[in-house]
């Protein structure tokens, strides 16, 4: 069934990690799990934290500053199908060089690894421009 705009924010809001698609200037894919926060209605933000890196060029930022549409993907999976959902967030990045604090305040309050290790790294603004959702029931995302 199709989530209402309001319980597909809700769900996505509520995840733990998403998967963030950006593509470079030609058009390839990138795809990676992020953690991320929804400090306001329409904007998600994300932090290039702490955790292990290959490089500190990342792809992603790289794609960001190339193509800034990007999309977002929280999902649930269940051996019992009647809970699965998804939630898909399309929108415009921008990588944030001023007014950083609300986005890392957010991310701190959702996530206890931030509070200890609060995120140094490039954040990313995503100005949300559609909302989209799938459930198997009306039960599957409480």
């Amino acid at each position: 069934m199709r989530l209402a705009e309001e319980i597909a924010r809700e769900w996505f809001a509520a995840a733990r990690v998403a998967r963030l698609a950006t593509a470079d200037e030609h058009g390839v894919p990138h795809l990676v799990p992020v953690t991320f926060a929804v400090p306001e209605r329409d904007v998600i933000v994300f932090a290039v934290d702490h955790k292990p890196k290959s490089s500190t060029n990342l792809r992603r930022l790289r794609n960001i500053e190339a193509n800034p549409a990007v999309g977002f993907l929280a999902d649930a999976y269940d051996e019992d199908w009647s809970r699965l959902w998804w939630v898909r967030a399309d929108g415009v990045a921008r990588i944030l060089t001023e007014d950083r604090a609300t986005s890392i305040a957010a991310l701190r309050a959702k996530y206890p690894q931030y509070r200890e290790h609060p995120p140094r790294g490039a954040v990313v603004r995503t100005e949300v421009t559609a909302w989209r959702g799938w459930a198997a029931s009306e039960g599957a995302g409480a």
